[in-house]
């Protein structure tokens, strides 16, 4: 401790005041000029490369774009394709896995190898991949890639292990699973039709098996014809000619009837005995008209004909309403059950749907229970054993894109007592009328891994709302629902100020800051609006609070059109006309959205208590909030624009201070601008003005939109971040980086350019260098890579904290860094990191004690706190977007410098911690995630992890501790993932299995005569007609085999399987065993019976032997 007193004395007479300058180009862990050495100051680093290791961990929200789906009776697992080539596989909840093609096209069709633990998947590149699921990360074991015809359809029989494939061109091909090979055996399509036929039939549509012989194959071609094919004899059993297109086709389990739509509404029923024409055809929602004419309907675009044992039978469908009805309505499901129909409305367009049933086997009754719908952006199952055909609770986050995502935030580690809270006071908000019944979609197993802690995701969303997520052992629930928009009264169009952004999303959230423990939480909405909300168990009527700040601006400091082409941020050069149009000034001093004046009646959760918001200035919007912060043990809340800064006091319910960005500096402007003219006729107002410089602006609402609309807009475009930065909208948003000035030279910041306060961090620390303790202070950092320190006086008695006034302002103490200052994060001389100071919560609301008045209690992480001494001070870690720096409180002398980038920049950077240690991790607009050591800031890891950035993934990651991370992957999607090589290693342990052993159920005894007139061939033997024996081998220019990687992965999904294989053969003779056991008792029983029958009846014959037959 001596030894490190007479660094810190060397390091202030070494450091002459004023500006701290940045030492430009140290290499990384190397310390400053003038600076002790990382042993001077005695921190144990303990972090080293082998902690850290990038792995996405698990995937939530609705698959964006889907394309098809699949169900696995027995195993009872869904799978869902998407457009980019992703698979979704589902189970019971936990049991959620994604896997991606690399080639990222899309997927046409899946099919599960039912209890199998396998699934073929068909893509747009024309490739078949067969995933084994017998491992709790899938991965393929074969792809066929097909040259020279293209996939459209896909039939895989129960219990067989060749694929009939269906193309373009109208053959069909059979592939082995086993070994992914094409069989010799192709049906041809010229050989399905009749010879007289001039016109191609079309593609194939729709491949299935006979339920009654599964050596008849039923191929139907797009233009309308059907024809079932031998497959032993190699020819047509029949043709069906019909003039409308089909869409899909479906059997009777018996198998001597089947279903088709079509693409002019209608549904035919054709019966094998007569194939001439269809015994039924009919349109369900189309009527006759007045002439006898026929209403035209859309197409039916699947059909499903279930046969039911205690009812009659349903049929369910897709589309098929008419033109006229369906201007005006949504997409429709109907289900025919009888003379009963019932139309079911969706909110989305249907990808597919999928009648869940009890048995895997075609040719028995299918008694279906529920049907699995997929629309475009939402998953529903219907209950089918219900009349009123209710919906089943999802348990799965599918409505995370509600309303689009536009901000995130990741809190790991939280107090135990939150998510039983939030979840008790959330789950008055569920919806009622779901169906009783348990989810049928059940398969896998899951259970609850050995590392898990609270975790809670907050979303803030383009409507206003706010929704906190359960993110506790990789799984994600819905745990409350916060609603900002009740604050205010509806806007109504055409009126003002409102009516310019009534179509625009007023109350879209721009960012979050929650704390935990005090439970106090606060939003930043794109309106230039603040909300300040309190925890409550008790409903409450309750005044809100609300507060108005006015930004002003000198018009002398607008940059010429010259000027703003090196600051491309900081003006629209599409339109240089100068802020304050004649004309529009009747909306000065007004903020953009009206808070509700009257006492408003608040549930039980989070209530507001105070709204502050920017008013407008000549006619123009105020300036978007791009920073925030809030701490409940000072009651001090600090936001800031490119205009300044805005400090309020919420427990007084005042506004502190309200100052300019150049007057925080005081007479330490490293820059050295010029004073600025006094502004011509500028109206008294109180201290408490802005003074800043104004945007150009070509179109407020567009202006307003800019910052949260690529995550609102479901785009799946990928752009690069030079591209972003090239055609971005200008934004001051925190998270929009890319369309910042990118300048690190002073020479280029010589003019007077708008600066924008873009973090700011409440904590103890030391406002001055002369300071012996520390206070109370604000750090604040902008967007040209000044750091500011305000220090504050806070009385300490809670009765003169109520009414006294704080006084705080600029200390003179500036810092340098290059770019725009990201995060600031404090270190005690120990390295370990110190918290900010909180109020412990107490409800509001609660009821009073007379004994006990009502206190508040603070927790204050002083630096001091955790040391042997006071007045050791602390280290202060701050990092921009192109460096960081380890600064020494209260000296300011520069410890470590490191440069993290030249060629990009950082889009985040946190200090989390990990391995019982901390580290600062970045994510960088390039794609590369990085972590530095602290407090040397040494590289400990550097991974290429997305090759090219969005704007939505760039907005939405965020570091949490634990070594975890997350990001919106797309705009229904959170990609969650991890840094840490414990997690890692223990990511196995952590998810759902996706297979299970399961016997599969016998197929019913049909009797004797049923089995006998039924004529249903069971010696049916695909190896002897597709084998290479008897069919020879395919031409090696119609398809490639592409054998799966090969590797570690692989020989433990091997392993896995072997295991299954055992575990499923060994019950299998267990219930063999007690099968046969059983019957041998049965013969026993029927053996002794007919000897006791035997010896009766020969009694019975020598009694009446001898007798006439006038004596019997």
């Amino acid at each position: 401790m001596k030894k490190f007193r007479k660094v810190l004395d060397g390091l202030s007479s070494s450091s002459p005041g004023g500006v701290a300058s940045p030492s430009c180009g140290s290499a990384a862990g190397t310390p400053t000029a003038h600076a002790p050495t990382p042993q001077d100051i005695h921190v144990q680093e303990t972090l080293v490369s082998e902690n850290f290791q990038i792995c996405k961990t698990v995937r939530h929200g609705f698959p964006y774009q889907p394309t098809c789906l699949a169900f696995d009776p027995v195993q009872k697992i869904l799978a869902i394709g998407s457009r980019t080539g992703g698979i979704r596989i589902l189970g019971r909840p936990g049991v959620d896995c994604y896997s991606q093609h690399e080639s990222g096209a899309a997927v046409l069709q899946l099919q599960f190898l039912i209890n199998e633990g396998a699934l073929v998947t068909a893509c747009a590149d024309d490739t078949l991949h067969l995933w084994n699921l017998r491992q709790r990360r899938p991965a393929i074991l074969h792809s066929l890639k097909f040259n020279r015809e293209r996939i459209t359809f896909c039939h895989l029989p129960f219990q067989s292990k060749w694929l009939y494939v269906g193309t373009e061109r109208g053959n069909t091909h059979i592939v082995n699973i086993e070994s992914f090979v094409l069989s010799g055996y192709v049906i041809m399509w010229n050989k399905a039709i009749e010879l007289a036929t001039k016109a191609h039939p079309g593609p194939v549509v729709h491949l299935s098996d006979s339920p009654k012989d599964e050596g008849k194959l039923l191929i139907g071609f797009e233009s309308g014809t059907v024809v079932q094919w031998d497959l032993r004899s190699k020819k047509v059993d029949f043709r069906i000619y019909y003039d409308e297109a089909i869409h899909s086709v479906s059997w009777h389990h018996e198998g001597k009837q089947f279903m088709c739509s079509h693409s002019d509404g209608s549904l035919t029923m054709w019966n094998l005995r007569n194939t001439a024409r269809p015994i039924q055809i009919t349109y369900p929602h189309g009527k006759i008209l007045k002439d006898g004419r026929k209403e035209s309907c859309k197409p039916i675009l699947k059909v499903e004909y279930k046969t039911s044992r205690n009812s009659e039978p349903y049929v369910i469908f897709s589309g098929g309403l008419s033109y006229d009805k369906s201007g005006g309505r949504r997409p429709t499901l109907t289900i025919m059950h009888g003379k009963a129909i019932t139309v079911l409305e969706m909110d989305h367009p249907i990808v597919e749907f999928l009648v869940l049933c009890d048995t895997p086997y075609s040719n028995e009754v299918q008694d279906p229970y529920a049907v699995v719908v997929l629309l475009e952006k939402d998953f529903i199952v219907v209950d089918l054993t219900q009349s009123n055909f209710p919906i089943f609770e999802n348990p799965y986050p599918m409505d995370i894109h509600e309303s689009p995502v536009t901000c995130t935030a990741y809190f790991a580690e939280c107090p135990p007592d939150i998510i039983p809270i939030l979840y008790s006071i959330g789950a008055k908000q569920k919806k009622t009328g779901y169906s009783h019944k348990e989810w049928p979609v059940s398969g896998g197993t899951w259970t609850l891994g050995s590392q898990t802690y609270p975790e809670i995701i907050v979303t803030g969303h383009a409507d206003g709302t706010v929704k906190f997520w359960d993110a506790s052992a990789i799984t994600l629930q819905m745990l409350y629902k916060l609603k900002t928009s009740k604050v205010f009264e509806k806007p109504k169009a055409g009126e003002g100020r409102a009516g310019e952004l009534v179509e625009e999303d007023p109350y879209a959230i721009q960012m979050v800051s929650w704390c935990p423990h005090s439970r106090l939480f606060c939003v930043v909405g794109i309106s230039a609006h603040v909300i300040l909300y309190r925890f409550s168990k008790h409903d409450a009527n309750t005044q809100i609070v609300s507060l108005e700040v006015r930004l002003q601006f000198d018009s002398e400091d607008v940059i010429s059109p010259s000027e703003a082409e090196n600051n491309p941020c900081f003006s629209d050069p599409s339109s240089p006309q100068p802020p304050g149009s004649p004309g529009s000034g009747t909306q000065d001093s007004l903020p953009c959205l009206k808070v509700k004046s009257r006492p408003v009646r608040m549930p039980p959760g989070y209530q507001a208590e105070m709204v502050v918001q920017l008013q407008w200035v000549d006619g123009e919007p105020p300036q978007q909030i791009t920073s925030l912060d809030i701490n409940s043990a000072y009651g001090l809340l600090a936001f800031g624009n490119c205009n300044g800064l805005t400090v309020v006091d919420f427990l007084q319910k005042t506004i502190l201070m309200c100052m300019g960005t150049l007057d925080l500096y005081g007479a330490a402007d490293p820059y050295q601008r010029l004073t600025r003219s006094p502004r011509k006729n500028r109206q008294s107002t109180s201290d408490f003005c802005m003074r800043g410089l104004s945007h150009f602006y070509s179109d407020s609402k567009k202006r307003i939109r800019t910052s949260y609309q690529s995550l609102t807009e479901l785009s799946d475009n990928q752009v690069s971040m030079d591209m972003e930065r090239s055609k971005s909208p200008t934004s001051e948003s925190r998270e929009n980086s890319f369309s910042r000035s990118r300048s690190s030279s002073v020479s280029s910041i010589d003019r007077d350019t708008k600066e924008s306060v873009t973090t700011l961090q409440f904590g103890e620390s030391y406002g001055r260098k002369g300071d012996a303790l520390p206070t109370a202070c604000l750090w604040v950092g902008t967007s040209l890579g000044v750091v500011l320190l305000l220090p504050i006086s806070i009385p300490t008695e809670e009765e003169e904290r109520m009414e006294e006034p704080i006084t705080m302002g600029p200390s003179g103490t500036v810092l340098m860094l290059k770019g725009s200052v990201l995060r600031f994060a404090f270190l005690d001389c120990g390295g370990a990191l110190i918290q900010s100071p909180y109020e412990v919560w107490r409800d509001p609301n609660g009821p009073e004690d007379p004994d006990r008045p009502r206190r508040r209690k603070l927790i204050n992480f002083s630096p001091s706190s955790s040391q042997e001494a006071c007045g050791d001070g602390h280290l202060a870690v701050v990092c921009s977007e192109k460096q960081a720096k380890v600064i020494l409180m209260p000296t300011q002398a520069v410890l470590f410098t490191h440069n993290i980038t030249e060629s990009s920049f950082l889009l985040r950077a946190d200090v989390v911690s990990v391995c019982n240690s901390v580290c600062l991790a970045c994510f960088c607009a390039n794609g590369h995630i990085m972590t530095l050591s602290l407090p040397s800031l040494r590289p400990l890891m550097d991974i290429n992890y997305l090759p090219l950035t969005d704007l939505r993934i760039a907005r939405t990651f965020v570091f949490t501790n634990g070594g975890q991370a997350l990001y919106l992957s797309s705009p229904t999607e959170i990609q969650r993932l991890t840094y840490s090589q414990e997690m890692t290693d223990n990511l196995q342990d952590m998810l759902g299995e996706l297979f299970t052993p399961i016997e599969t159920p016998e197929a019913q005894n049909k009797g004797f005569l049923k089995g006998f007139f039924g004529g249903n061939a069971q010696t049916f033997d695909r190896e002897e007609l597709f084998g290479e024996a008897a069919a020879g081998k395919a031409s090696r220019s119609l398809a490639q085999h592409i054998p799966g990687p090969m590797g570690l992965e692989n020989m433990k999904a091997a392993a896995g399987g072997v295991v299954g294989d055992l575990a499923r053969a060994r019950i299998a003779l267990d219930q063999r065993g007690e099968r046969l056991g059983e019957l041998e008792e049965r013969t026993a029983l029927m053996m002794n019976s007919a000897e006791t029958f035997s010896t009766h009846a020969h009694q019975v014959m020598l009694k009446h032997k001898d007798k006439k037959w006038y004596q019997l």
